[in-house]
């Protein structure tokens, strides 16, 4: 787990369309998705940094967040 990501939650933000695309790949309606995968960070047992982006594995779900800006790009289901 990367203590950096961790220690830095408080930075976390995303796009308007992050967000869109993050509800739409996850089937979240009425959620606050900043909120939502702050929570999925906390509890994560696999983060793995690749290149700019940390990894966050959890549940059924891969968050990306940049590792420079703190910006949750992007997050979809976890292929089984």
């Amino acid at each position: 787990m990367d203590a950096n990501l961790l220690a830095n939650l408080d930075k976390m933000h995303t796009t308007e369309l992050g967000v869109v695309r993050i509800k739409k790949n996850l089937d979240l309606a009425d959620t606050d998705i900043i909120a939502w995968c702050k929570d999925k960070i906390r509890t994560a047992s696999n983060i793995t940094k690749q290149g700019k982006n940390w990894y966050v594995h959890t549940d059924n779900a891969v968050i990306t967040v940049n590792a420079s800006s703190f910006t949750i790009i992007t997050a979809h289901k976890a292929k089984k």
